[in-house]
């Protein structure tokens, strides 16, 4: 990866911020594009501002992609993370969803910088209801939320383009993933900072299982996705094939944190169209790109809480900066 010249869209989202310092780490010249060209509003970034290209777009915005290709024409590798990215959320605010994941993707494709090779980023919410497990990728995916359904179509739009120029384009579907700097807009950090907190713990009865990924796992697939010699034909699963129950998971935090929060299991209602389980068939990963899992869920969970724990005292402790 030494010197390429490497572009990142939503490059300040938890992933994306997490595969850019690995970037950096490992030498490349990279291009990020995020919302806004702040340093306050990108602040997963601010150890590596300095050593990166910003470029502030909207890729649902034609200018900016024409602006994006002005400042650069060709990558030697783009990497598509920036999206709508809260299941839950979208049934509220679908048209931002689809938008921002269908016609972004379509948009960075068609009028975007030329490149050696696109990695796409899809999402295991595509397969929605399956009768098997695990999720394989030749299973008929069945996206049952509008954000599942964006990323699955803008999955679609980039096989187009794959087979309709001849180009490198690879398909990752990532399921659950988890690690420091992660909103709490997601599950694990939104249960690790209220254990912390000793706030009271309200869910489901948490029957349904998913499985979840500790985020250096995750970018280790991107990287060696963007060193594959042989282009894959199908979609790559991403994860570890092991899954876990809601319950179980509240329950693992909880005592993890030594928390004194209360827990109160079974109170809210079920989605309408939850998802029961969730887990990954995980063979073409380990063959196509010799990916292996190098940290476990426990070992992950632990150093998320323990990064966690510094965030909490950072921003709600006695002298933190939000008292200043």
């Amino acid at each position: 990866m030494k010197s390429s010249n490497i572009l990142v869209t939503g490059g300040a989202g938890f992933i994306g911020s997490h595969l850019v310092k690995r970037l950096v780490n490992l030498g490349a010249n990279v291009t990020v594009t995020v919302k806004y060209k702040s340093i306050i509003d990108c602040s997963r970034l601010v150890s590596i501002w300095n050593k990166i290209d910003i470029v502030e777009s909207d890729l649902r915005n034609l200018d900016s992609i024409l602006y994006l290709k002005s400042i650069k024409n060709k990558f030697d590798i783009i990497f598509h993370l920036a999206a709508y990215n809260h299941v839950g959320d979208s049934f509220h605010h679908f048209n931002e969803s689809l938008t921002t994941n269908i016609l972004g993707t379509a948009n960075i494709l068609e009028y975007g910088p030329d490149y050696d090779r696109f990695i796409y980023t899809a999402t295991s919410e595509v397969y929605g209801f399956q009768r098997d497990l695990p999720f394989k990728e030749e299973n008929i995916p069945f996206p049952v939320s509008p954000y599942a359904i964006g990323k699955y179509s803008g999955e679609l739009y980039a096989n187009l383009k794959k087979y309709q120029n001849d180009k490198q384009i690879i398909c990752l579907r990532p399921f659950n993933t988890f690690g420091p700097y992660q909103s709490e807009r997601a599950i694990i950090p939104e249960l690790i900072i209220k254990c912390l907190k000793g706030d009271e713990i309200r869910t489901t009865l948490g029957k349904q299982t998913r499985e979840f990924n500790y985020v250096d796992n995750i970018v280790d697939a991107f990287i060696l996705a963007a060193k594959v010699t042989i282009i894959p034909n199908s979609p790559i699963n991403i994860g570890s094939a092991e899954e876990i129950s809601i319950r179980k998971l509240v329950k693992k935090i909880h005592q993890l944190t030594n928390s004194k929060s209360k827990l109160s299991i079974g109170v809210l209602k079920n989605r309408p169209t939850e998802i029961w389980r969730m887990k990954a068939e995980n063979k073409k990963a380990k063959s196509i790109l010799d990916w292996e899992i190098n940290i476990s869920f426990e070992k992950g969970l632990i150093k998320t809480i323990d990064w966690f724990e510094n965030f909490i005292d950072l921003y709600f402790g006695k002298n933190s900066i939000s008292r200043l």
